[in-house]
């Protein structure tokens, strides 16, 4: 099944309404339930712009996977932990842990994880090198600075777990969807670009020189970098500098496969088995960066299946408009009486509007600028999401967003 036939045209699906389901009716619908219903999807990567909402989509999509009958994988790289939370596991760590509760038929079940770097990094050296050389780099101080905060390592390291779950999901056939919450950052494209940069960083020319600098036509270079070392020395540290010395001298037999890993995962990002899931928020910021990633992802041929917008404003009830509310708040405090009560309600009720108005006018912005994005629109939510019954309501809200029902029955039951 291709990307368009898990969606729908608005005009040949009819959206559920009712007081959970926002009114920002998008030129597509996501049908997301014909998204984790094909098989021959086998990985779908839910991104955006940090504090939009991924750690609980992802999860939603999971368990809704799971409890349609698919075997399901979710990794989380969330560091508040919610998702451990939600599903009602005390920790998460960097092993798949069964999830209690879940109610999958047909042979469904949802495993989680939250992604170790440093642990995950520490494994692809323990692959790649012998025994002695992998002790040698794991002990050695510039890695583990490396390991556990250079920017880039998280999102390689994502990658890098996806990569090992997709190996062992096809060889053992533990699972037959993987779910991912990406890297919060403060952009969204960070997600692709970092494992480059990385990887850039690790196979880099300067690293290779701090290995062997006098060897072949290098030597012709030996003054010239002993002066960069030597200045690098004063700024950085003698000891910084021999600790990176060490790391590059233990790392050599490694250089080069970093930068194959991470062509090799981004060719697996481009397979037709995955499927990107864009999360954003009702923002200006959240929206554009939504909108960077989708043409993003394009540029890179990367399967978009579609957009979710999340903690979208729901209309309340009643035709009262905003200026009429406003204008009764004028009326009221003209009025020489104490209605302060009245007058906050009407208040509250023309701030609600205006706010609708405004995320319904931006998500509307971004329908117009990219019309064969499949959209789903979530509302708002009273309260948090904190277990799986929280998760079950967003995964109805999402399964909600087109009509499955015959249309012979959708007339019957509005008649």
């Amino acid at each position: 099944m291709t990307p368009r036939a898990a969606t729908h045209q608005s005009s040949r699906a009819t959206a559920r309404v009712g007081p959970l389901v926002a009114t920002h009716e998008p030129k597509q619908l996501l049908d997301v339930d014909a998204l984790l219903d094909d098989r021959s999807r086998g990985i779908i990567v839910c991104c955006g712009s940090g504090g939009v909402g991924k750690t609980t989509t992802s999860a939603a999509l999971a368990l809704r996977a799971a409890e349609r009958g698919r075997k399901v994988v979710v990794l989380t790289i969330d560091p508040a932990r919610r998702l451990a939370q939600s599903m009602g596991i005390e920790a998460l760590d960097n092993t798949p842990r069964p999830v209690p509760g879940v109610k999958g038929k047909g042979g469904g079940s949802l495993d989680a994880m939250m992604l170790d770097m440093k642990r995950t990094f520490d494994e692809v050296v323990q692959s790649q090198a012998s025994p002695e050389k992998a002790e040698q780099i794991l002990k050695n101080p510039f890695y583990i600075a490396v390991s556990s905060s250079f920017a880039g390592t998280q999102e390689y390291m994502a990658m890098e777990k996806l990569g090992q779950l997709d190996k062992d999901a096809q060889h053992t056939g533990r699972w037959d969807l993987i779910v991912v919450d990406t890297p919060p950052s403060r952009s969204a494209l960070d997600f692709l670009d970092a494992p480059e940069r990385l990887s850039s960083f690790l196979d880099g020319k300067f690293m290779k020189l701090l290995l062997a600098p006098a060897r072949g036509p290098a030597r012709l270079m030996t003054a010239g970098f002993g002066m960069v070392t030597n200045a690098i020395t004063k700024i950085i540290g003698a000891q910084v500098l021999q600790d990176m010395k060490a790391f590059v001298a233990a790392f050599d037999t490694l250089f080069g496969g970093f930068r194959q890993r991470a062509l090799r995962t981004f060719e697996l990002l481009q397979d037709r088995r995955t499927a990107f899931v864009v999360v954003a928020a009702p923002e200006p910021d959240a929206l554009r960066e939504a909108a960077y990633f989708v043409e993003r992802l394009r540029a890179e041929q990367m399967p978009l299946a579609g957009l979710v917008v999340n903690r979208v404003s729901s209309k309340p009830s009643g035709d009262l408009t905003a200026h009429a509310a406003m204008t009764g708040v004028e009326q009221l405090r003209t009025s020489g009486e104490d209605h302060g009560l009245a007058a906050g309600l009407l208040r509250l009720h023309a701030d609600r509007l205006t706010v609708v108005e405004r995320e319904k006018r931006l998500t509307r912005r971004f329908g117009t600028s990219h019309p064969d994005v499949p959209t789903a629109v979530l509302p708002a939510l009273s309260t948090d999401v904190h277990d799986l019954d929280g998760l079950r309501r967003i995964g109805d809200l999402l399964g909600a967003q087109v009509d499955h029902r015959p249309a012979r029955r959708r007339a019957d039951q509005a008649g």
